[in-house]
């Protein structure tokens, strides 16, 4: 398989374990108490479910690489911050009851295969050591992610004119382009499209604020325990 085509496909393939869909439903009264790493509300993770995680998140670092202490512990820590905001991102889901139906992920599944015939689809499954649905558990979190910034962020913010005006002077510096830009402005498919990416682009500015301010909604617990010896090993 060509391997610009099988990284892009690797990219939408499961980093961390399927844990959010198991363990978010589970009672974490009936795991041991030195088995939860996080917990996020009623999420919960465990240390093996982080173990599992740094595995499949260490093969995208060169095998000397990742025997580097130093760099290990770097690893753990983005891990433990990458995991800890996808867990407050699903509790916000429920909180907006926001839910991923079975046709959105078939339209991502759809839009993802076209680059691939179905053969390459599937080896790379089976080269990455991932099964088909898990995978597509995966993708199902990610939609999901997304449709929680869009309605909770990106959605709210507001566009004034001197962003739009902006927005022309950074993709038309010269100005070459005003005379098409003002016919442009009342074709409201143009407009919605600017509007748009603007947004996008505010959204992601804002971006590490929100995700913050998220941070103090909700009841987060790690033990510190568990977390200084997975640190340390």
């Amino acid at each position: 398989m060509n391997i610009v085509k099988q990284n892009r496909l690797i990219f939408y393939i499961l980093i961390f374990s399927s844990y959010l869909l198991i363990n978010a439903c589970s009672d974490p009264g009936a795991l041991k108490k030195d088995e939860v790493l996080i917990q996020v509300e009623d999420q919960v993770m465990t240390a093996l479910d982080f173990a599992k995680a740094l595995e499949f998140s260490n093969t995208a670092y060169p095998h000397n690489a990742i025997q580097d202490k130093g760099l290990l512990k770097t690893i753990r820590l983005r891990l433990m911050d990458q995991l800890i905001e996808e867990m407050i991102l699903v509790q916000k889901a429920k909180e907006l009851h926001i839910v991923v139906s079975e046709p959105e992920i078939q339209k991502a599944v759809d839009e993802i295969k076209k680059d691939y015939p179905d053969d390459e689809f599937r080896e790379t499954f089976l080269e990455n050591a991932v099964s088909y649905e898990t995978w597509k558990n995966r993708l199902k979190i990610r939609i999901l992610m997304e449709k929680v910034i869009r309605s909770d962020l990106e959605d709210k913010i507001k566009v004034t004119k001197e962003d739009i005006s902006g927005y022309y002077k950074n993709q038309d510096p010269d100005g070459t382009l005003a005379l098409d830009a003002e016919a442009a402005a009342g074709e409201p498919e143009m407009n919605e499209m600017i509007m748009k990416n603007i947004r996008r682009k505010k959204a992601e500015e804002n971006y590490k604020e929100w995700i913050k301010n998220l941070r103090k909604e909700y009841k987060i617990e790690i033990n510190k325990k568990l977390w200084e010896k997975i640190l340390e090993s």
